[in-house]
This record gives C-alpha cells, structure tokens and sequence, in this order.
C-alpha cells in the first residue's frame, strides 16, 4: 500500500472488463496525480473473463490499485457498496469500468465538496454530451424526465457513474439494487445538499454496455416506486450534542 493515507478513494465496479482496466487505470494513474495520495478499488462482481487477474496484475506494479471481489454477480448497486466499505479514505469517488468516464472530473469535484459550507454535499457528474447511441440518449432522457418530475431531485443525470461524497454518509443509506441510479434523490433526504458539475463522457472502449433499454425501464419502475415509499419513510433530524 502506499506509505501516505489516500485523501481519495475511487471506487470502480467492473462485471468483464478485462479489455478496459488497464486504460481505465492509465487514466485515473495520470489525470489525478494531482489530488494527493489516492487509491484506486476495483471491485470484481463475479466476472468469467479473466477482469480479476488483468486487475491483480496492475496492482502488482501499482501500490495505488487494491481489488475486492465477489463470489457471484450481485450487482452494481451492492458492488459499489463493497467498494466504499473498503476504501480507507474520507472522500470517495465512482467511475465506470468501461472507459466512458474521464477520472480528471473527480478533482475538480472534489474541489467543490471540500469548499462547501455546512453539511457535506453529494457531487453529482452531470454528462453535458453524451458520446452513446440515439436509443440510449432518447431513453436516457425520458427516464430522467420522468424521475426528476416524480422525485424532485434536482439532478438531470443521475445515471452518470461519476459521483463524489463522503464515506460515511453513503453508509448509512439503505442499500438496494439499483440505489447507485437514486443517490441524488437519497442523499438530499439525509439532509445533504446536491451539487451538479458537468464532466466529459466517451464511447465505451470495448466490448458491450451491460444493460439493455427496455430491461433498464422495467427494473427502473419498480425501483421508482420503492424509492418514493422510501422518501416517505425517512426521519433524519439534524442532531447536535448538547452540553450542560
């Protein structure tokens, strides 16, 4: 490991990645040499194509990579979870394994958040430009339209990967799969502020996106609707303790 305590933690779920980690690693080696001590968690969801030891391998020459995995695919929402439970710093970072994100934005936003008065915000990315096919734009832009109108979270991207917040507080969230799509929505009903920042967006490097439009939408309904009861089950009082 290295020697310093990262101020950083990014946290990168892959499901057979094996063809992108090694540049997704370049990128985030290079563009965040800047940030201070950081360290980079993959964290393998139960992958059949070899993703674990090209990961392995890099961390063999990189103190800066860890890699925890799972006995079978749970999913990307538990498989963020995993990451952030692991990670050593107070900050944490979210990439995409596939390329599409560029790991540079995370500075900045880290920036903003260790700027920000009061509570302590989530950093949403927001993609300004999309590089992906029409279908998946179209969709993609319904789904939000729908969301933001029904839960009122003030983020037009929330299925952007890059996202940036404290690791205690994404902890005490209740965790589900698919929770990583509502973070905005659950995050400002634990009292944290949302803060937007455009980042850049690419075409996926290799290999095939792990989600489907129409597969999407129908677990997306669902995960609606249990957000919204959600919402309406949350108490979270500010608290402050008192002395005599």
């Amino acid at each position: 490991m290295p020697d310093a305590e990262p101020g950083l933690s990014l946290v990168i779920a892959v499901l057979n990645e094996a063809e992108n980690v090694a540049a997704v690693t370049a990128d985030c080696l290079s563009q965040l040499a800047g940030v201070g001590p950081f360290e980079i968690v993959f964290v393998d969801d139960g992958s059949t194509d070899g993703t674990a030891q090209v990961i392995l391998d890099l961390a063999a020459r990189h103190p800066e990579i860890r890699l925890v995995g799972h006995d079978r695919c749970c999913g990307k929402s538990q498989a963020v979870r995993t990451g952030v439970m692991a990670a050593r710093a107070p900050w944490v970072g979210t990439l995409d394994g596939d390329g599409q994100n560029t790991p540079g934005d995370l500075g900045d936003m880290l920036a903003l958040a260790l700027a920000a008065d009061g509570r302590r915000p989530l950093v949403a990315g927001v993609r300004v430009r999309r590089d992906d096919p029409w279908p998946r734009l179209v969709a993609t832009r319904l789904a939000n339209g729908f969301r933001a109108r029904v839960l009122n979270d003030h983020c037009p991207d929330t299925g952007c990967g890059v996202k940036l917040f404290a690791r205690e507080d994404f902890l005490k969230l209740p965790c589900f799969e698919g929770m990583h799509r509502f973070l905005p929505a659950l995050f400002q009903a634990y009292g944290h502020p949302l803060i937007n920042h455009p980042v850049t967006h690419h075409a996926r490097l290799h290999g095939v996106s792990k989600y489907t439009n129409l597969g999407r939408a129908l677990v997306g309904v669902g995960d609606l609707l249990g957000v919204i009861w959600l919402k309406s089950r949350i108490r979270a009082p500010d608290v402050a303790e008192r002395r005599p």
